[in-house]
């Protein structure tokens, strides 16, 4: 068995900890009491920047809250292009009423805005009554639509009448305006303060101050 190899050499002395010298020491506090100083003001700088900002830049808060708090109103709205109500009157006759677009006014008593209304109502001999406007406000519950702005009513003999708004019984086929109204055909033309129409145009009176010139003979007219 070999023996063990013992080197001897000299023995250092352990290394004595190091300290830190007064003048590091010195410095060093003072860059703690420095920092202490330093940073509460930058501190205060950051606050008073974020206090003061919205009036440094009153078009970016203006912008900001447009986008964060949009209208109301605008999100509840549903829109819907080029829809088709459709259904039957009293007396089991069907109807239609499209338009480019209507837009939810009232949910709860179902009442829809349209752009440009056109409501179709048959007639048991095969005829139709056609109606449309500029704008209309259709309730679904009685089947009632408000016409408003160049209001034309036509049947398919040829009878045109034209009026600023009308107000159309879709469940009976009536048809009733409260302002001027001028109609014309195959028989003259009328003109009357208001008018009201029965069973899908078959009858129509003219109320309040009217006039009527007729169609009487080949080259005669009537008054």
């Amino acid at each position: 068995m070999r023996s063990p190899v013992v080197v001897i050499g000299p023995v250092l002395p352990p290394r004595p900890p190091r300290s830190r010298t007064p003048a590091l020491r010195q410095r060093y506090s003072r860059f703690v009491n420095l920092m202490k100083v330093i940073l509460p003001a930058v501190a205060a700088a950051l606050l008073g920047l974020v206090v003061i900002w919205p009036r440094l830049s009153p078009h970016h808060e203006r912008a900001g809250v447009d986008i964060t708090q949009p209208d109301a109103a605008r999100v509840d709205t549903l829109s819907i292009r080029n829809p088709k109500y459709y259904g039957t009157d009293q007396r089991n006759m069907p109807f239609t009423v499209t338009a480019d677009v209507a837009t939810q006014l009232d949910p709860q008593n179902l009442v829809m805005t349209l752009e440009k209304p056109v409501a179709d109502m048959s007639r048991a001999d095969g005829k139709s009554l056609v109606v449309n406007s500029d704008v209309g406000f259709y309730r679904q519950k009685d089947d009632t639509l408000d016409l408003v702005g160049n209001v034309d009513l036509n049947r398919d003999d040829g009878f045109e009448l034209h009026s600023d708004s009308a107000r159309v019984l879709i469940a009976k086929g009536d048809v009733t305006g409260d302002e001027p109204a001028h109609a014309q055909g195959p028989s003259g033309t009328v003109e009357g303060e208001g008018f009201e129409m029965k069973d899908h145009g078959r009858v129509v009176t003219f109320t309040g101050h009217s006039k009527a010139v007729l169609n009487v003979g080949p080259h005669k007219t009537g008054s």
